[in-house]
């Protein structure tokens, strides 16, 4: 049911940095390897709401709607340069032992899930990619997309959670030295930041 070009391509599109990579690698670097699980979690878990969106239909608001894209796309990008500024303005040095109690673990989730659910260019991709692999014999185009979906979703969760884990490896190492510490706290921030006005200035597709 699910092709193998389906799987490469997808493949090739998950394994492209974004918001979501980012989030998870600066968690796995400054909050430790296990931290980085739940924002590899936190980040798949939203592609659901844009994943049923395109599948009833309704990311095509966003593809005509030039409003209900400019809000969602707005609020994505005020989020992420919030996370730049919250990053930046507590650039400090960090010990492992201190940052891997501080950060409570419903909140790396909810943050790495904003990060997707606040992208409206997310949802219409999903309705441009998704239905190119539906083939014209199929029963249901709805389950269809909904497999397929699903399928992207566990390659996403795989794939940041090998991001996560080996961002931790360099875990110790970033938070044993002060210049390091600091200076990957502010490159991440500057990151997010240049993601954000990104957004901020993008099209609909």
């Amino acid at each position: 049911m699910v092709s193998v070009e389906f799987l490469i391509t997808s493949l090739i599109v998950v394994l492209i940095p974004g918001t979501g990579v980012l989030y998870t690698v600066a968690t796995g670097l400054f909050v430790g390897k296990r931290a980085s699980l739940y924002a590899a979690l936190g980040c798949t878990l939203g592609i659901i709401p844009a994943l049923l969106a395109s599948a009833f239909g309704l990311a095509a608001i966003f593809h005509t709607s030039a409003l209900a894209f400019q809000i969602i796309k707005y609020a994505g990008s005020a989020y992420l340069l919030y996370l730049a500024w919250q990053m930046w303005k507590s650039s400090t040095f960090l010990s492992a032992n201190e940052q891997k109690t501080k950060k409570k673990i419903t909140d790396i989730v909810l943050k790495g899930f904003l990060l997707n659910i606040l992208n409206p260019k997310l949802s219409i991709f999903f309705l441009a990619f998704l239905p190119q692999f539906i083939p014209a014999t199929a029963n249901s185009a709805l389950t269809y997309m909904l497999v397929l979906g699903t399928m992207f979703m566990l390659m996403t969760f795989v794939v940041f959670i090998v991001y996560g884990l080996m961002s931790g490896l360099f875990s110790k190492f970033i938070t044993s030295s002060k210049r390091a510490s600091i200076n990957m706290q502010k490159f991440f921030a500057s990151s997010f930041a240049a993601l954000g006005l990104k957004l901020a200035f993008s099209e609909r597709l």
